[in-house]
């Protein structure tokens, strides 16, 4: 029978100093594949255009998008879930004048409360911003399943301390977060995957490097953190790899037995 392996993206597997998925990192994958499912499990709506030709680099059994709210075993939609409409439309009225930005991007649309946060951390990230940003007063009409965040940790101290029924797991880069419902996370995505595959979750390896992969490496039959992961996950990690950059998934993967060299 075969286990799973999944990987979150940015930072796991896509290296934001290139934009590109360590050519180890792909062969390690490839390898995997004769005795695991390989799963992608991300913040990101691997349909959306900021995650185009992401999914065909990486050629996933199954993708956990949008922290377990949307889940898919190629093109079939098994699971999905939308945010309480109530609970999005008091985050949203929340978000307006605030220092920080709230909203989502569906498709080739961004949607945003306070948007001028959004072109700073573009430029300031990027050197570009190029986003299509649309009225945001349509978010409150729209099926939601997570909301991004984009500022810095006061302000998700902020939210977190006014909605106690939403977690704001912050990126690496300590410049953004998802807003998610709590009971909503990559290990809830997993653990319905391993439901799906007949796979229990000892036969299970995640890797990581955000807060939004704590529950899933925490709960996972073997759990790696990223040598360049925050420091509370390293601390449920099982095994600790080198960085995106030197090679730590294909590390991970021969020291672990998942693979040989």
């Amino acid at each position: 029978m075969k286990g799973i392996v999944s990987f979150d993206m940015d930072m796991t597997l896509l290296d934001h100093s290139n934009y590109k998925i360590p050519e180890s990192a792909l062969r390690a994958i490839e390898k995997l594949r004769e005795r695991y499912y390989i799963v992608i499990a991300t913040g990101r709506d691997l349909d959306s255009r900021f995650s185009a030709g992401l999914r065909e680099m990486v050629e996933p059994d199954a993708v956990i998008h949008l922290n377990g709210t949307k889940i898919t075993v190629g093109d079939e939609l098994i699971y999905e879930h939308h945010m309480d409409p109530e609970l999005a439309r008091r985050l949203l009225k929340f978000a307006e004048g605030k220092n920080f930005a709230i909203g989502m991007t569906t498709g080739e649309e961004d949607y945003f409360i306070n948007p001028e946060y959004v072109v700073r951390h573009d430029m300031v990230r990027w050197g570009q911003s190029d986003r299509n940003f649309q009225d945001p007063q349509k978010l409150y009409q729209m099926d939601i399943r997570t909301f991004a965040y984009i500022g810095h940790e006061e302000g998700v101290r902020l939210v977190e301390e006014a909605f106690p029924e939403v977690k704001l797991p912050m990126f690496s880069s300590r410049e953004g977060a998802d807003v998610i419902e709590k009971e909503a996370s990559k290990a809830e995505g997993l653990k319905r995957l391993c439901s799906y595959y007949g796979v229990p979750m000892s036969d299970t390896v995640a890797f990581g490097d955000s807060m939004n992969d704590y529950e899933i490496v925490r709960d996972a039959g073997i759990g790696v953190a990223m040598g360049n992961s925050v420091e509370e996950l390293k601390q449920v990690a099982d095994y600790v790899t080198t960085s995106i950059g030197e090679d730590g998934v294909w590390n991970a993967c021969v020291q672990l037995h998942l693979i040989s060299e």
